[in-house]
């Protein structure tokens, strides 16, 4: 998937004015190191990549060096944040979907994959600047209001002239350590105020470079888009998937009841004891009828899980499975947002309908587990394997339906078993 940081307006953490000086500081101090590291790496590998593109040699090096401008613009962002306390606007990563030679041309094609690698440029130069002020009024600061204490070893002659004695002709030892200590108290009581600045300034050029708000917003709204295709396609899936049940099961035994119906009507009047069987067997009918389509709103929207919630619903649709199933639900007791339950609930009786249908297997197990912001089902079958969403028997609809409510599928299913399915659907408000 795309690689998209989506954040609210940028919130402040709260933070005391020292702790926040002194993460500022550690900002500036510790960003010349890596502003050299990523200055090197960047002109290094743009000069290399460039002169032997000519021979596709340079390609795969400028996919490196984007690479890396990533991994240095991903340590950038990380490291701005925790200095401000402030969340950066948002960025975006296409999705990179091919590999190979494909994929190299499309990581090329990547905008801010090159924003990221003019950042390791322009930065390194503002690294340097930010660096070597801050460095002057903190430890420049400090040692200059203790000058007296370090300085008066030094030896002086005739020819030793200080600022005082240069501008105003001023050769007094007193006067030199006023002059020094004054600069020193200057320089921290101001200290704060630049570092806060410099900070600022080098922040400002990252959220200029390493940010993109318009194109995250974008790919936000198209991901959205995206969301409701999938949501109408899983739709119109069940509803296909629901009419051919009703089709294939109640619906052809409400024919035969209808033709049987008549038929006792018909001998009720000349043989009625060859009527009896053919009741009997409609009410055979009448019950099998009933209970498909009792199994059918099961599937659509169980009252179980409405009542007593989601992990009662899963064991009852576990047991309710030809296969053996090993249960596990760990849920804290508490009930989550309907869409996500269902969603779950979902994924779970297809991922089992199609293990009785298709897998051929003697055994398997579901676990259900809350942890961060979703819910995470796993599944697994020591079936023949070999199932792919693209092959259907259920998957495409199942994909279709997570990606309904921005949740993830993955199928791990190598010919001869076993089959695993991983799906995590995000919780949301209720």
């Amino acid at each position: 998937m795309s690689e998209v940081s989506l954040a609210s307006p940028p919130a402040t953490r709260p933070s005391s004015a020292p702790a926040r000086f002194g993460r500022e500081l550690v900002y500036l101090l510790s960003g010349l190191p890596v502003g050299a590291a990523a200055f090197a790496v960047a002109i290094a590998g743009l000069a290399a990549g460039a002169s032997t593109l000519v021979v596709l040699l340079g390609l795969p090096i400028l996919v490196g060096t984007l690479t890396a401008a990533r991994a240095f613009a991903r340590l950038e962002r990380r490291q701005a944040e925790r200095a401000t306390g402030r969340d950066l606007p948002p960025h975006h990563y296409r999705d990179a979907g091919e590999t190979g030679f494909a994929g190299w041309l499309r990581a090329l094609r990547e905008p801010q994959s090159w924003r990221d690698l003019v950042h390791m440029v322009v930065a390194f130069p503002v690294r340097l600047i930010t660096f070597c002020v801050a460095i002057t009024w903190t430890v420049g600061g400090a040692a200059e209001t203790v000058y007296a204490a370090w300085s008066w070893p030094i030896p002086r002659d005739a020819d030793n002239t200080g600022v005082l004695d240069l501008a105003f002709g001023i050769s007094s030892r007193g006067a030199d350590i006023a002059f020094n200590t004054g600069v020193g108290v200057v320089l921290l009581a101001t200290a704060v105020p630049v570092v806060h600045g410099l900070a600022a300034l080098q922040t400002a050029l990252a959220r200029a470079l390493l940010t993109n708000q318009t194109a995250a917003l974008q790919a936000r709204a198209a991901q959205l888009a995206a969301g409701r295709r999938s949501a109408v396609a899983a739709e119109a899936h069940t509803l296909r998937r629901l009419e051919r049940d009703l089709h294939d099961g109640p619906q052809q035994r409400l024919v035969r009841l209808n033709m049987d119906l008549e038929t006792v009507a018909r001998r009720l009047d000349d043989d009625p004891e060859r009527a009896r069987p053919l009741v009997e067997d409609m009410i055979e009918q009448s019950r099998e009828a009933l209970s498909e389509v009792r199994a059918l709103s099961r599937g659509i929207a169980p009252p179980i899980l409405a009542d007593r919630g989601l992990a009662a619903a899963l064991s009852a649709a576990a047991g309710r499975c030809p296969v053996p199933v090993s249960l596990e639900v760990d849920l804290a007791s508490r009930r989550y947002a309907a869409i996500a339950e269902n969603t779950v609930y979902f994924v779970v009786t297809e991922a089992l309908a199609n293990i009785a249908k298709h897998a051929q297997a003697t055994r398997c197990s579901v676990a259900v587990t809350s942890g961060g912001a979703a819910l995470h089902v796993r599944v697994e079958d020591d079936g023949r394997g070999g199932a792919h969403p693209g092959k259907g028997h259920g998957l495409v609809g199942l994909a279709d339906r997570l990606a309904a409510v921005e949740g993830t599928l993955d199928i791990t299913s190598p010919p001869g078993g076993p089959t695993v399915l991983t799906a995590a659907v995000p919780l949301t408000d209720d």
